[in-house]
């Protein structure tokens, strides 16, 4: 076991943090992927935990602050073999009773297409106390590390979020697609790209252009992010031939040509701009309306 004070572990200012209790399990997002998004509160709690439960995403570097605890690794991937749901949220309730501080950690926010509901509604419906500690999205902090803000002024007064795949592995029978095309200028999808030639058919036959500008954001905020910059009519097609690979952020909308000029990656790795107003305003971005 490696001492709690190990030079490498990264410290929290001050001393006033929540106290993990034996018999506790804090549900707790690790973000996207990208350890320095990792809120303080999550850093605290690996540093308490006697047993860290993790999901597929969360990378390694991130188990290495909880040290002294035990690592179980619970991750569910789509198409691969994976533990049952039922089973994990009642392994956590068997952890807790052993008087265990329990950790359960999941990739991006635990309450955004996370299990986070089910997992915490089973841990109160069997007595077990809970707390809840928020992640950053893949959805929002991924196209961010993209270079494409998933609301700006000039684009979007609305945002929807959709999964890609319900509990069948399918895509949601129960959504409507109509709706969803016309009541949202910029739509963001998780674990949509088995399923981007039936979701791209649906929003261009709700009547969605067929140029609009989309984008794919693959192993969002680790080293081996990709983005793939396409169009709606196109979108599966592109995927199919770009040889990217689970997991992914989708992004349809305007916000998508942002990132011809807001890739901070790229401009980290030393190119320009490729266009200084993608939206065509014609006026500097400080002009915008609305003061």
């Amino acid at each position: 076991m490696t001492d709690s004070h190990h030079p490498t572990l990264p410290s929290l200012p001050g001393t006033d943090w929540p106290r993990m209790e034996p018999g506790w399990v804090w549900l707790c997002g690790a973000g996207p992927g990208d350890p320095g998004l990792l809120t303080l509160h999550a850093l605290n709690a690996l540093q308490q935990a006697d047993v860290v439960i993790y999901d597929a995403l969360v990378q390694d570097c991130i188990l290495d602050w909880a040290p002294q605890a035990r690592h179980i690794y619970a991750g569910k991937r789509g198409g691969k073999p994976s533990a049952k749901q039922r089973d994990i949220s009642l392994q956590l309730v068997d952890l807790a009773r052993d008087g265990l501080r329990v950790l359960r950690l999941k990739g991006g926010d635990p309450f955004v297409f996370g299990r986070g509901g089910e997992e915490a509604q089973t841990l109160v419906q069997h007595g077990v106390p809970i707390r809840i500690i928020p992640g950053i999205s893949a959805g929002i902090g991924g196209l961010a590390y993209a270079g494409i803000p998933v609301t700006h002024r000039d684009v979007n007064q609305s945002v929807t979020f959709v999964t890609g795949h319900d509990q069948s592995g399918h895509t949601p029978s129960s959504l409507n697609w109509q709706a969803i095309a016309q009541g949202s200028q910029v739509i963001v999808i998780y674990m949509g790209m088995k399923h981007a030639g039936q979701i791209s058919a649906a929003l261009l036959d709700a009547g969605r252009p067929v140029d609009e500008p989309c984008a794919v954001v693959s192993s969002a905020t680790t080293p081996d992010q990709r983005v793939l910059e396409t169009t709606l009519g196109r979108l599966a097609a592109d995927i199919e031939t770009s040889g990217f690979e689970p997991p992914a952020i989708l992004c349809i909308g305007r916000s998508v040509l942002m990132r011809q000029v807001l890739d901070w990656q790229g401009m980290l790795a030393g190119a320009a701009p490729r266009d200084l107003d993608p939206l065509g305003r014609g006026l500097p971005a400080e002009t915008a309306c609305g003061g």
